[in-house]
């Protein structure tokens, strides 16, 4: 079994933001694989189901970004499963070009809230992430109105794109794994 959890905000006013790009993952994920996510529990909506062969879980959390460990470390301890072995969290970051993705078997939050706090509940950083650029925000810009804002114009092609490639390398992650999924879907756009 395999948790994939992309963080975001629950919420209408909070679709198609840069800090929701998980939850845009999870989406496309769900839909190219027919899982239905939309039992609530855990403090997420989640769905069960199977890609390519391998059992997995759609988590998206509903506790808003900063308190994403809590939804997640009950997940994994309901489940008991192995956070290090079992776990995959897809996140914004401002500091990778727009479509830019980078996996990681472990590491810092970056600076990275939910993050931050997923680590926090489990008291370390060994567990698989995905993150995917946004862009820096633009000289003037207060961080947290650049990433709860939309995007606009040319970014969103990029970004439905780079979706498309982020379940492209969870795809490859699960079937061939980590390793293989880090060496060709880790690469600057």
């Amino acid at each position: 079994m395999f948790v994939i959890v992309g963080l975001g905000n629950p919420g209408r006013q909070y679709e198609g933001t840069r800090h929701n790009i998980g939850y845009n993952v999870i989406d496309v994920l769900a839909e190219k694989h027919g899982i239905k996510v939309k039992d609530i529990k855990h403090k997420a909506i989640m769905g069960k189901g199977s890609v390519y062969g391998h059992k997995v879980f759609l988590v998206k959390p509903l506790t808003f970004m900063n308190l994403s460990g809590e939804c997640v470390k009950r997940v994994i301890d309901y489940y008991k499963l192995n956070e290090k072995e079992e776990l995959a969290v897809i996140v914004d970051d401002v500091n990778l070009e727009p479509g830019q993705i980078r996996m990681r078997v472990k590491g810092s939050d970056g600076g990275h809230n939910g993050l931050k706090n997923i680590i926090g509940h489990f008291g370390h950083d060994e567990f698989i992430r995905m993150k995917i650029g946004v862009g820096n925000k633009p000289a003037g810009y207060d961080l947290a109105g650049y990433v709860l804002g939309h995007f606009v114009g040319e970014e969103r092609k990029v970004m439905e794109e780079s979706v498309a490639n982020a379940v492209a390398a969870i795809e490859c992650m699960l079937e061939d794994g980590i390793d293989k999924a880090m060496n060709l879907h880790n690469k600057k756009v």
